[in-house]
């Protein structure tokens, strides 16, 4: 239910790899690698496999925080969307474990009106490592 709330159903949802360069030779980030490109349909089957109770990566499931500061909200060259920058910090534990997974870095999303409510359109996740000591990705950024 929430998917269709709150997402737009061309939803683009990419989570680019970092990589060490010098400001002057781009902007650090791989422009056709990611650890995460959803869509709709791919975020849409996430949700449904959690639900079969075959979804071993996250049963039990994680434990996981999310904590969003800093947003900006900007104008988009189109009327009815804005442009919203945020920063994001992420707590996950898993089974047993004693040390948590941590993922920090910047959402870029656009949101849209469509019907009076706002729904996100684009969200781009750039992470502030360049390696993730995580066994799996399957939470939401």
């Amino acid at each position: 239910e929430w998917l269709d709330s709150m997402l737009c159903p061309d939803i683009v949802y990419p989570v680019p790899v970092r990589h060490i360069v010098s400001r002057a030779f781009g902007s650090g980030f791989v422009k056709d690698s990611f650890h995460l490109n959803e869509n709709y349909g791919s975020l849409r089957s996430k949700v449904a496999r959690n639900e079969t109770g075959f979804a071993w990566a996250e049963d039990p499931p994680s434990r996981a925080r999310h904590f969003v500061s800093n947003i900006r909200v900007y104008e988009h060259e189109q009327a009815n969307c804005l442009r919203v920058k945020s920063n994001l910090l992420v707590y996950r534990t898993r089974q047993e474990q004693t040390t948590p997974s941590f993922f920090s870095g910047e959402r870029q999303d656009v949101l849209v009106e469509i019907e009076g409510k706002l729904k996100l359109l684009e969200r781009i996740v750039y992470l502030d490592a360049t390696v993730i000591a995580s066994h799996n990705l399957a939470i939401f950024f």
